[in-house]
């Protein structure tokens, strides 16, 4: 059906325009592998291709469309080390192609987006979700195509909100990860008039597996009455031993239980299922998060280039960042950016393992202008300056 679809608007698109120039668009992802510090679990093994298969799904799809307007995509992936060079591997890109799909830290998308290799290229974050990126730490050639900590907290407050679940406890870890997420979760709480009325940090440092129905409850024993228990382990260290076992039974949210995502296999909807279904076939596992906004990235490229037939990035930044730019992202809503501080605007599903349980914005959170603007920095928030 898929390939039937892009088969008929391909004809429809010959049949209405002239011939036109080829157009070939070198992209390169960009990924610099993290030091992953050990977890009390392996049940979820962190897969060798993480990212790479969405930008991969990507650019096949952008050619199934692209054969028809003589238009085709090259995706050249680079994977660097923890101790390797990462500028000297974006300068080597950079010379190849101005189009990077970044998966680094947020100081490194910064530190690429500084060089001047980099002054007119256009680069894509697709792994970092530190606010300080959207803010005033942003930068005019960096857009971002993952959801920032700010919109998952923002999603996960308006639920409670929705349920009156206005006293919140908290249990965040110790990595850097982890406090950011925890600092968004606090920040949308106070934005949202919700009280973070008892919070502990997580500091046990042995197996669980065992101890975690003797150890939780008295870890927890000290919250007193709450209403859902707010979980900050983005490294996915503890929280899965939280569920059920604290002192007064609560739902758990945040990394765990219920999970604000970009992306997750239980959205089946508005043609989801057939993404999902399509992403297996050609990486054989489940599109998380990463690998969803890297597809995003390479199919905002694909649409502005099908809709402007150009291939310099003056141009086809100039469309992405327009009122005119669209992409369907199979989340029920087109998606397109704020041109104040490069954020692709998109719904957050909220999730559990087996089902998706309602998606943000919920329904009665309005917005003067877009209603996907109330997860996240707005305008009047943020202090990112570059886009002006």
């Amino acid at each position: 059906m898929f390939r039937q679809t892009i088969f008929g608007l391909g004809l429809m698109l010959c049949g209405a325009a002239p011939a036109l120039a080829d157009l070939n668009l070198p992209i390169t992802f960009l990924q610099q592998i993290p030091p992953r510090p050990p977890v009390l679990s392996n049940l979820d093994p962190i897969p060798d291709n993480l990212g790479i298969a969405g930008a991969q799904l990507g650019e096949l799809e952008n050619n199934t469309t692209g054969q028809f307007l003589n238009q085709s995509y090259t995706l050249e992936v680079v994977q660097v080390g923890p101790d390797d060079d990462l500028a000297e591997a974006a300068r080597a890109a950079l010379a190849r192609s101005p189009y990077l799909v970044l998966n680094v830290p947020a100081t490194q998308a910064q530190m690429i987006a500084d060089l001047p290799e980099a002054a007119e290229a256009l680069l894509f974050n697709t792994g970092a979700r530190d606010v300080s990126l959207r803010d005033a730490g942003c930068r005019a050639n960096l857009l971002h195509t993952i959801p920032s900590d700010a919109m998952r907290a923002d999603a996960l407050m308006q639920f409670a909100l929705f349920k009156r679940w206005d006293k919140l406890a908290m249990v965040a870890g110790t990595h850097p990860q982890d406090v950011a997420f925890a600092t968004a979760l606090k920040n949308s709480a106070t934005k949202y008039g919700l009280g973070v009325i008892a919070e502990k940090t997580w500091t046990f440092d042995a197996d669980m597996r065992r101890s975690a129905a003797q150890e939780v409850p008295l870890f927890t024993q000290e919250f007193g009455d709450f209403d859902m228990l707010l979980i900050a382990d983005e490294l996915d260290d503890f929280g899965r031993y939280l569920a059920y076992n604290t002192w007064t039974p609560r739902p758990v949210a945040g990394s765990d239980g219920l999970r604000p995502v970009a992306w997750d296999r239980v959205v089946e909807q508005w043609g989801a299922a057939q993404l999902q279904s399509r992403f297996h076939d050609l990486a054989g596992r489940d599109m998380t998060p990463h690998d969803y906004a890297a597809w995003a990235a390479m199919r905002v490229l694909g649409e502005a280039v099908t809709r402007t037939n150009a291939d310099d990035v003056a141009t086809l930044k100039a469309y992405i960042l327009s009122d005119k730019f669209e992409l369907a992202g199979f989340k029920g809503r087109a998606l397109n950016f704020r041109h104040w501080n490069g954020q692709l605007r998109q719904p957050i599903p909220l999730v559990t393992d087996r089902a998706l349980v309602i998606q943000a914005p919920l329904p009665g959170f309005l917005h003067q202008f877009n209603e996907m603007d109330s997860l996240g920095l707005d305008q009047p928030e943020s202090e990112c300056e570059a886009f002006e």
